[in-house]
């Protein structure tokens, strides 16, 4: 039985629904959606495209907008450099950026948020300490400089003092490493990096 273009852009294009979800909610098999999307030669999703649209039905989490002064560009550009200089640009699907200074933590924090909408609330934090510091004094300085959640943080690593070296002056608060997982924002950032 035959399924209109119109509908089958409706429900595949505009409203995001998987292959397999249009094929239930038509009661039709999957093998029939493919057939009717290949007919009308509209451009299936990739894998991790249909996965990123299944995670944002509303669309995209986050709005780029351009900074509109000279003081939004100066932020601009240094969010840009501390992701630059301070992200993890190896995993794909996650914005990661960690340092020892709160300052900085706090920077990259407002760039996301005046730069593309990211709510704090959205954020995930994990603290990398050596084991001759005071977890919880960490912890409690990391959430209330940053101003953020405890249920925010994810379990403390903690390593073995002098297993990664010798440090004569080591931050007794550890490192955060901030987490913002979007792969599409992460590549825009990426692709934003000076080649």
């Amino acid at each position: 039985m035959k399924i209109s273009k119109k509908l089958l852009e409706q429900l595949y294009l505009k409203e995001k629904l998987s292959v397999s979800q249009i094929a239930k909610k038509l009661n039709r098999s999957i093998s029939g959606i493919n057939y009717w999307i290949e007919i009308y030669k509209i451009k299936k999703r990739t894998i991790s495209e249909a996965i990123y649209s299944r995670h944002n039905p509303k669309g995209d989490p986050f709005v780029f907008v351009k900074p509109k002064n000279q003081k939004e560009s100066e932020l601009f550009g240094l969010g840009i450099g501390l992701y630059w200089g301070e992200g993890t640009k190896a995993n794909k699907n996650t914005v990661r950026i960690g340092n020892s200074d709160v300052n900085i933590i706090k920077v990259f924090i407002k760039f996301l948020k005046i730069f593309f909408g990211v709510s704090k609330e959205k954020l995930k934090f994990q603290l990398h300490l050596f084991d001759d510091l005071n977890i919880s004094d960490a912890e409690k300085y990391w959430l209330e400089n940053l101003f953020i959640n405890k249920n925010q943080l994810y379990k403390t690593i903690v390593t073995k003092s002098g297993s990664l070296g010798t440090y004569k002056h080591k931050n007794k608060y550890g490192v955060i490493t901030l987490y913002y997982g979007n792969t599409k924002l992460r590549n825009i950032l990426v692709n934003m990096l000076p080649k």
